[in-house]
């Protein structure tokens, strides 16, 4: 297994090609993890604030207001 793994990294032609591929799937997977939490993190505070309107300790105004205020902001 070791002699495979050296090999492998004598290797340049394959080696470093690989090196930049895993980077760009590292790249991908992390993107696509941080937008997803975004994405429920962001449903969450919607669903907050519709309970908190349906409760009555919010009116439908302020939670427009807060919904809108995330949207100025960059966030969803």
């Amino acid at each position: 297994m070791e002699e495979i793994i050296s090999d492998f990294i004598r290797n340049e032609d394959v080696f470093i090609p690989t090196m930049i591929a895993s980077a760009i799937l590292l790249l991908v997977v992390v993107k696509s993890v941080t937008k997803m939490i975004t994405n429920i993190a962001g449903e969450r505070t919607r669903r907050e604030i519709a309970a908190y309107i349906a409760e009555g300790s919010m009116t439908p105004e302020q939670g427009e207001r807060l919904l809108s205020s995330g949207k100025n902001r960059g966030c969803n």
